[in-house]
C-alpha cells in the first residue's frame, strides 16, 4: 500500500486532469488523500497479514475518499482482504481469487459492467490476466484503461455527458491501472520474481 500511496501522489495531477474533462475534476485529489490516509494508518498500526492490510486500506478509503470512488475502491480492497483471510503468505492464485471477488463486489455496488467506461474496464482484464503473471495483469489493466477513450460512458458522472464522454480516457479506469501497476511493483519488491 505504500507503493500505491506514492503512485497516487505522483499521478494525482494526471488523474485530476482526466477527471476535469468528464467528471468533477477531483479524482486525483481524492485518490491521493485516500491513499495518504491508508499510508498513515499503516504506519500507525500495520496489520500482520495481507488480508488485514487490505481490509484496513478499504476502510480508510471509504472514510476519506469523496464521491463514488471511496465506496468502490474500499469495497474492492475490503472484499479482497476478507477473501484472503488470516494467511501470512499469499500465492498469485489466491490473490487472483480474492481480487476477482473484490471486482465482482464493485460491479454489484456500482451496477456497472465492462464496456460502461468505468474502473471495471481496467480491473476485469487485469484480474483475468493475473492468472498468467503480474506483468500480464499490469499490461491488461493499462490496455483496458486506454480502451475507454472511444467508449460512451454509461455509468457514473461521465454518463451525464452522453456523446461528449467519447474521446476521453476514464479516470477511474486509469487509477485502477495505477493500482494494479503498484501491486506489480510491490510483488517485485517482495522478491516473487513474477512481476517482470
Amino acid at each position: 500500500m505504500y507503493v500505491t500511496a506514492d503512485t497516487m501522489a505522483r499521478e494525482a495531477a494526471q488523474l485530476t486532469e482526466l477527471d476535469s474533462a468528464i467528471g468533477d475534476a477531483d479524482h486525483g485529489i481524492n485518490m491521493q488523500r485516500g491513499f495518504t490516509a491508508v499510508k498513515a494508518a499503516l504506519e500507525n498500526d500495520a496489520p500482520d497479514t495481507p488480508g488485514a492490510m487490505l481490509v484496513l486500506a478499504g476502510r480508510q478509503l471509504i472514510s476519506t475518499v469523496g464521491g463514488a470512488s471511496g465506496p468502490l475502491y474500499g469495497t474492492l480492497l475490503r472484499r479482497a482482504g476478507k477473501m484472503l483471510g488470516d494467511g501470512t503468505e499469499v500465492s498469485r492464485e489466491r490473490l487472483t481469487e480474492a481480487l476477482r471477488a473484490g471486482v465482482a463486489a464493485v460491479a454489484q455496488l456500482g451496477g456497472a459492467k465492462a464496456g460502461d467506461k468505468t474502473m471495471l474496464d481496467a480491473l476485469e482484464p487485469a484480474v483475468e490476466a493475473l492468472g498468467e503473471s503480474f506483468a500480464a495483469a499490469r499490461e491488461a489493466a493499462e490496455r483496458g484503461a486506454a480502451a475507454t477513450v472511444p467508449m460512451l460512458a454509461r455509468k457514473g458522472r461521465a454518463s451525464y455527458l452522453g456523446e461528449r464522454s467519447i474521446g476521453h480516457q476514464d479516470p477511474g479506469a486509469t487509477s485502477s491501472a495505477l493500482l494494479v501497476a503498484a501491486l506489480v511493483r510491490a510483488a517485485a519488491d517482495d522478491g516473487s520474481g513474477e512481476a517482470s
